[in-house]
């Protein structure tokens, strides 16, 4: 009768649970309740051996898991000799054992001379309850989560009287999710219709896999109409919802492929707005701006972080003075002359792609994601954001923001913006426009570069970056209204959003093509964009 009570569910998962919060004992006990273990093991009676699982599981010691988990895998053996416990791993027709206690190495053996400690289907199950309460007891939230995803669907009346105990005390709001999936799915298994029933109504809404996979196959139910009628609505319930976060997905990814836009755009709408200068060079702007990421990468290799947030003003700091060159040497010679313009600059982005591949390499070259920019934030089951593009949406709007107050409440920013809307009338009043337009030429080439550093963490970094978002970025500032950085704005996250929303059913391709059509036609019926310019620019 005392062997009978190990098998009894709620009373081995309770003493389990009791014993594992109580912790930690004392090591020499530990040790003493795995030697007891290893005493039953010997027995041929599965009663004992039951009895020395649940004394492993309660004793709190640090080889308890491995023990379980070898017993469970049929990798623990008794020594013919000493009869000593070991875990052994096959190497051809012998044997590598450990200690099972200790973990000492005690090198190989002959097959023959070990006997394997047997198991039953009974003591699977046990074993399995004793590793969950193991793991559901962990200190780490991860493991507690990981232990009851494990367990979803595989759930005996002991496990289910476990998670119910557990559920009582677990604070992690993930854990809990996990442990009433686990119950609702086990219920959804009941014999009884009725509470079925309830569990169906209990899950109707739940996004979880497993979940919906057990709904569907209640839904082809046919000895209980009942049953499948509900399921079906569950599943319906189910459907509506994971439509409404497909959309959500589709709008953030088309956000944050907007805010690249943007990012890409920004400088450009500045240059093109004040000086009517169409720089084909931008794109490579960018392409500087990311190359000085990877190259301050490299010298601080170790410090991935540190480095990208190095990289956002050396990125701005390169790519401005090399603006302010091309403005200085170049463009300041060409000004009223747009065909020419766009030539020499469309030259010097090739001598700079070309600079690119003969200094430092033809091919792409690779630039690592911090830490704080790798995974994803997960909503739910089926909503996860990225946190890359996350970082790239708040980015995109901390640049806005700041080249916002910089035009507005500054006194080059107000310079920029007399020259902007009257050249002659600003010159008249004593603004020195050769100094503005190299200054703005410069701020919308620091820009750009600035964008090079977040396109860095999402794509390759290659000489024809630039190239990938030149065309992209004049669209924008053509659709939002050239010189206009709200029309930048609105213009660039509306492309965006637009190009993720055809992408499913036309292909990526098409979508562009139809954006552009999209574009063209608008243009015939704004040509100024979403937000003229005021001023010289509008009468132009």
């Amino acid at each position: 009768m005392r062997h009978r009570l190990w098998h009894h569910p709620a009373l081995s998962s309770l003493l389990l649970l009791l014993t594992w919060l109580c912790m930690p004992a004392m090591a020499d006990e530990d040790s003493a309740a795995l030697e007891t273990a290893f005493e039953l093991f010997q027995s041929k009676s599965f009663d004992h051996k039951a009895e020395g699982i649940e004394l492993i599981a309660r004793s709190g010691h640090e080889r308890s898991k491995t023990i379980l988990e070898a017993l469970l895998k049929s990798r623990l053996f008794i020594k013919r000799d000493d009869k000593q416990i070991v875990i052994g791993e096959k190497l051809g027709k012998q044997y590598r054992i450990n200690s099972a206690l200790a973990a000492e190495n005690l090198g190989t053996i002959k097959k023959r001379k070990l006997k394997k400690v047997g198991i039953n289907n009974n003591l699977r199950r046990q074993i399995r309850t004793a590793l969950a309460t193991i793991d559901l007891s962990h200190p780490d939230p991860s493991v507690r989560l990981e232990a009851a995803q494990s367990m979803t669907g595989k759930t005996d009346q002991a496990s289910l009287d476990l998670f119910r105990t557990i559920l009582k005390l677990e604070q992690d709001s993930k854990v809990r999710e996990a442990l009433l999936n686990a119950l609702a799915i086990a219920q959804l298994d009941a014999p009884d219709p009725q509470e079925r029933l309830k569990a169906i109504d209990q899950v109707a809404g739940n996004l979880d896999p497993a979940i919906r996979a057990k709904l569907a196959h209640l839904e082809q139910d046919k000895n209980y109409p009942e049953v499948a009628q509900a399921a079906k609505r569950a599943l319906d319930s189910i459907e509506f919802k994971l439509q409404i976060f497909s959309v959500l997905e589709t709008l953030f990814f088309g956000v944050s492929l907007g805010s690249v836009l943007v990012l890409a755009a920004i400088g450009l709408a500045i240059t093109f707005g004040v000086m009517g200068v169409i720089n084909m060079a931008h794109g490579e702007l960018i392409m500087l701006g990311a190359y000085t990421t990877y190259l301050i990468q490299q010298l601080l290799p170790d410090y991935t972080g540190v480095s990208l947030l190095i990289s956002i003003p050396a990125a701005f700091v390169v790519s401005g003075l090399v603006g302010i060159l091309i403005e200085r040497t170049v463009i300041r010679f060409l000004y009223g002359r747009p065909l020419e313009t766009l030539l020499a600059t469309f030259g010097i982005s090739l001598i700079l792609q070309q600079l690119v591949r003969t200094l430092i390499s033809p091919q792409n070259v690779p630039v690592s994601n911090p830490e704080w920019m790798s995974g994803a934030l997960e909503i739910n089951s089926v909503l996860a954001l990225t946190y890359n593009r996350l970082y790239i949406i708040l980015f995109c709007l901390l640049v806005f923001i700041a080249l916002f107050l910089i035009l507005k409440r500054t006194s080059l920013g107000l310079q920029v913006r007399a020259v902007s809307q009257n050249r002659d009338m600003a010159r008249a009043m004593g603004v020195r426009s050769a100094r503005v337009d190299a200054l703005t030429f410069g701020l919308g080439s620091g820009i750009a570069g600035v964008a090079g550093v977040a396109l860095s963490q999402l794509t390759n970094v290659g000489p024809n970056l630039g190239q990938s978002y030149i065309i992209d970025s004049f669209m924008v500032v053509v659709f939002g209204g050239v010189g206009n950085l709200w029309g930048t704005l609105v213009g660039g996250l509306s492309l965006g959003v637009a190009n993720k929303i055809l992408e499913p059913w036309s292909g990526a391709v098409l979508a562009k093509i139809l954006v552009l059509v999209f574009i063209i036609l608008f243009i015939q019926k704004r040509p100024r964009g979403l937000f003229p310019q005021k001023g010289r620019a509008a009468g132009d």
